[in-house]
């Protein structure tokens, strides 16, 4: 029989890349991780991890145990929540905002759908000020999106700076007019963009408008302009231009805000999720 603690910080080493990462998630020391996989290993009688001094990845064997690893652990929760003491079940509706999707999100929903099978899981992908819009109208149970600097709504998660990126600086500043990259109106970083180029009157233009990140990421590698993101965001490809080229930028912060009325216990199991593995990542 295979340990499912053992499967469990297997599965989370295979979703982090990192032996650190899977520890401070499953809130364990590294050195359990460790023993962990070696167990896994010395009870099945096959390396499944290769790991040396800059990456840790599955080997063959390993990546053929990853579906049967998930597998047995959905199984698991599906027993503990039919059977355990506290039996999660119901509707909650997610929205996150688009730039939080393409970078962290998938680890969280994986670990959510595998310890609560019951609750029937909505997710909504928007710009910011929309999902708050919708939440205003009871479309939306909890909220992770960025907000303004001095807004009070929701419980912080973390501060971060906006940064300013292309392809290649030099050419996307050599005119007079800057060509702007954006989400469409009423994203938050278009706005704080917009204010701080006209507070220093420099002109500009938006070349580009896009709802979905991975399509303004598509224009400012094609050399179109210069993009607004989140430093921690950055998408690959492009270069952050330096704060004495440009106006600084004000920072964003990333919150998550429950609708009041929603339910408590499935707002506070979901958000308990994404703070244990976001949080971590913006701590000094």
């Amino acid at each position: 029989m295979l340990n499912l603690h053992h499967l469990n910080s297997f599965v989370m080493l295979q979703q982090t890349g990192s032996f650190t990462e899977a520890a401070a998630r499953l809130g364990i020391g590294q050195s359990t991780v460790t023993q962990h996989i070696q167990r896994l290993e010395k009870s099945l009688g096959r390396q499944l991890v290769f790991r040396d001094t800059h990456q840790v990845k599955l080997t063959a064997e390993g990546e053929a145990l990853l579906g049967y690893a998930r597998g047995m652990l959905d199984m698991n929760g599906k027993v503990a929540s039919l059977f355990g003491e506290s039996r999660l079940r119901g509707r909650l509706r997610l929205g996150v905002s688009e730039d939080v999707v393409a970078s962290r999100l998938t680890s969280i929903l994986e670990d959510f759908i595998r310890l609560y099978p019951l609750v029937d899981l909505e997710l909504t992908v928007a710009l910011s000020a929309v999902l708050y819009q919708m939440q205003d109208i009871g479309d939306l149970d909890l909220v992770l999106a960025k907000r303004h600097i001095g807004e009070t709504n929701g419980r912080l998660l973390y501060r971060e700076p906006l940064v300013w990126l292309a392809r290649d600086p030099d050419l996307a500043l050599r005119g007079d007019v800057l060509p702007l990259i954006a989400f469409p109106p009423p994203s938050i970083t278009r706005r704080v963009a917009q204010e701080a180029l006209d507070r220093e009157k420099k002109a500009w233009r938006i070349v580009c408008t896009c709802g979905s990140l991975s399509g303004l990421t598509a224009a400012a590698r094609a050399g179109m302009g210069v993009l607004v993101q989140p430093r921690s965001m950055a998408p690959a490809g492009l270069k952050e231009i330096s704060a004495d080229r440009l106006p600084v930028l004000e920072d964003v912060e990333f919150v998550l805000v429950p609708r009041r009325g929603a339910d408590a216990a499935l707002t506070e199991a979901l958000s308990s999720l994404i703070v244990a593995q976001i949080a971590p990542q913006h701590q000094a």
